[in-house]
């Protein structure tokens, strides 16, 4: 396994915990605001009826053949929170999805958010 250099690139592709049990399909990636780097992920997790997409952040992740995998466990994503497939994050719900993984949140200088979608 090896670092993504361009994760953005592996959209579609699986997505598994650090012992290979796959959690859903990369859907898309957010990046940091202040550093412009990859920072979390959406997952597309659920019943084909169900679909939903959960936060996973990138810190660690690494990619093999046809995979990405993450450093957190498969129940931790599947508990994360969630946004409809055609949904948004709200602003006000970025801290809740730093506090999940146990991750600071600091918002921007000027309040901006800290999370955008690439």
């Amino acid at each position: 396994m090896f670092e993504a250099t361009d994760i953005r690139e592996w959209r579609g592709h699986d997505v598994v915990d650090a012992d290979g049990h796959k959690i859903g399909t990369l859907e898309a990636v957010y990046v940091d605001t202040g550093t412009d780097q990859p920072s979390f992920a959406t997952v597309t997790v659920g019943l084909p009826t169900r679909r939903r997409l959960v936060f996973v952040p990138l810190a660690g992740a690494a990619v093999g053949p046809g995979y990405l995998r993450v450093t957190s466990s498969k129940s931790q994503v599947k508990n994360a929170p969630a946004i409809d497939t055609d949904g948004e994050l709200p602003a006000e719900d970025e801290p809740a999805v730093f506090a999940h993984y146990e991750l600071e949140y600091v918002p921007g200088g000027t309040g901006e958010r800290r999370l955008a979608r690439r």
